[in-house]
This record gives structure tokens, C-alpha cells and sequence, in this order.
């Protein structure tokens, strides 16, 4: 004897099946562990979730879907939706933005360098160069200038810097090394052991890095106002899985951009404002840097290593003077209210 679905059960059922078919399930590529760093993708998430009634869900993984130096290639093939990676870790795939990364840029805060950054990322040819890992840019992770941490005596004199081996990538890098240093761009995951270990003599880091990946518990130093340059590590998401994304849900996670953000500059202003009783719990010195050796920084590594960088990526075909010339002026707009 056949059994017939009432009207009302096959209606039940056609909702439950449409229901399912419109929730989105994304995994999102991170690492080390949940910080400063982290978390406006950690907000982007929570977002997403509140505005579809969690129809729409990102679960982050903090390095259980893939290594840092490979989360743009997970992006490429579909491996995950959403990931964050820095710049500096294969300058090769994400050559324009890496004029976000030259020393001495003078980005003096995380404001700015969040308009610098997206200003940068709404370039074409950065857009083009992304598409080429199949990855859109959506928002930056802004850090502040970078500083080192070191054991011994603090190093306070360009002199002091020769032969020094240093965890700094990108433009950092390179900076070091025009003053004589040999840097070296393990991943943030394994900088505490290499100065543990003494692979590495000093670590260059944001705040929130050296307290996530405890540089700071080996360190006797730390310099103040070195403040080089900083490294660029945007969140990308798959562009198939972007566009495919129902309309309410691409508008869930466009709309909840800027609210991340915010959150994310919020609580890492908490993190530098008890910057300072950080250092003196762990026992760490506060070295200032003379303003003489700072100009003198600059002058080795800022101005010669911008040339080569627009020389270099222009000869690439990246319009590589247009973007640095867009850093300066969007500082500029920024500083005026503009």
C-alpha cells in the first residue's frame, strides 16, 4: 500500500530542504593562536553569524587547515574560503603590495595604516595580481611599527647592528640589512625558538606578536622607537566562494568589513596601552633609540631601497611608482580629514 505525503509534510519537508540549501559554511586559514592579530576575523565571524540567524557560518583554524606560508595556495585551490597571510612570507605571489612593507614609510598609526593598506588593495593591479590566486582582498590586519626585542646588552647604535641576526621579513628585512644585519623570515610560529636556540639574535615584531609567540619572556630589551616599517598581512577570501555566496550573505560579510575593523583597532589600542606594565612585569628594558641613529637608519635603508623596489617591480610590469606615489597621498588625505 503506497504512503502519501500529506500537503502539509511535503511543505515541512521543502522548507527544511531550502533551509539547508541556504546555509554557507566557511572555514577560515589562520595561525598560532587567538590575539590582537586575529581578531577581526574572529569579529567577521561573529558578525556574519548574528546578521543570518547562522545561515552563515566562518570557523576559524588556527593552523589546523594549513601553514602560514601556504594559506594563499589553499586559497587558490578552494581548500578553504577565507585566510590570512603576510606579505612578506612569499613576496614573489603578492609583489604590489609589498610597497606597503618599504621601510620607513612614516605611517605614524593604525588609522593610517589601515587607509593606506585598503587604498593600496582597491588598486587594479593589486586586484589583478590577486586574481591570479584566485584570492579577493577584503580587509588589512593593521599592526603597528615594528620593534626588536633582544638579549644582552640593548643594541642602541647602527654599529651595533652589523652581523646581527635578526627575525624580519619583507622590507624589514631588508632594512636590516642595508645597516649590516642578516635577517632571516622563519615564521612568526617559530621565532621564539630560534632565539631561544640562538639562530637568532634579536626578533622584530609588533606588540601583540611578541607577547603571543613569547619573544618578550626571553628578551632583556626591547627598543621604543625604532619603528621601521611594519609588515602588510591582508584576509583574503576565495574568489569562486565570494561569488557564489547568496546575496544575503555576501552583503552579511561586506556590510561587517568596516565593524571589524573597528573592534580590531579597539582592542588593540587596550594591548598598547598596557604596553608599558608588560615590560615591567617581565623585567624588560625600555631602550630609546638616539634620534641621530634613527636619521641615520633612514638614510641607508628608506631611500635606496625604495628605488630599487620601484625599479624592480616596474621592470616586472607593476606600475610600481603609481603605488608608492598613492602611500603619500593617501597619508596626506588622511592627516587632512579628508
Amino acid at each position: 500500500m503506497k504512503k502519501i505525503l500529506s500537503g502539509s509534510a511535503v511543505a515541512a519537508l521543502c522548507v527544511a530542504f531550502v533551509s539547508e540549501a541556504a546555509a554557507t559554511e566557511w572555514n577560515a586559514s589562520v595561525w598560532g593562536k587567538r590575539r590582537a592579530f586575529t581578531e577581526h576575523v574572529e569579529k567577521l565571524s561573529e558578525l556574519v553569524s548574528e546578521k543570518t540567524n547562522g545561515d552563515f557560518t566562518i570557523n576559524v583554524s588556527y593552523g589546523g587547515l594549513s601553514k602560514p606560508r601556504e594559506n594563499l595556495d589553499g586559497i587558490e585551490i578552494g581548500a578553504f574560503e577565507m585566510a590570512q597571510f603576510c606579505a612578506g612570507y612569499h613576496r614573489d605571489k603578492n609583489r604590489a603590495i609589498t610597497v606597503l612593507e618599504l621601510p620607513f614609510l612614516g605611517v605614524n598609526n593604525l588609522d593610517e595604516e589601515v587607509a593606506v593598506s585598503h587604498a593600496v588593495y582597491d588598486h587594479p593591479a593589486v586586484k589583478d595580481e590577486m586574481a591570479q590566486w584566485n584570492a579577493r582582498i577584503i580587509m588589512t590586519s593593521p599592526m603597528p611599527q615594528y620593534n626588536i626585542v633582544g638579549t644582552g646588552d640593548p643594541r642602541d647604535e647602527l654599529a651595533e647592528f652589523e652581523g646581527m641576526r635578526v627575525r624580519a621579513t619583507g622590507g624589514l628585512g631588508k632594512a636590516f640589512e642595508a645597516v649590516g644585519g642578516v635577517p632571516t623570515s622563519v615564521p612568526a610560529t617559530e621565532a621564539f625558538n630560534a632565539m631561544e636556540s640562538g639562530v637568532v639574535d634579536t626578533v622584530a615584531f609588533a606588540q601583540h606578536a611578541h607577547l603571543s609567540f613569547g619573544t618578550i619572556n626571553e628578551a632583556d630589551w626591547w627598543t621604543a622607537n625604532l619603528n621601521p616599517g611594519t609588515v602588510n598581512c591582508p584576509v583574503v577570501v576565495n574568489i569562486d566562494a565570494y561569488e557564489a555566496l547568496p546575496a544575503e550573505h555576501r552583503e552579511a560579510l561586506d556590510s561587517s568589513i568596516d565593524e571589524a575593523i573597528d573592534h580590531y583597532l579597539a582592542n588593540y589600542g587596550s594591548l598598547l596601552d598596557q604596553w608599558d606594565s608588560v615590560l615591567d612585569e617581565k623585567g624588560v628594558a625600555k631602550v630609546q633609540i638616539d634620534d641621530a641613529v634613527i636619521a641615520e637608519f633612514r638614510t641607508k635603508a628608506a631611500d635606496p631601497i625604495r628605488a630599487q623596489w620601484i625599479e624592480d617591480m616596474s621592470a616586472q610590469g607593476i606600475p610600481a611608482q603609481d603605488l608608492y606615489d598613492l602611500v603619500l597621498s593617501t597619508l596626506e588625505q588622511q592627516r587632512s580629514g579628508n
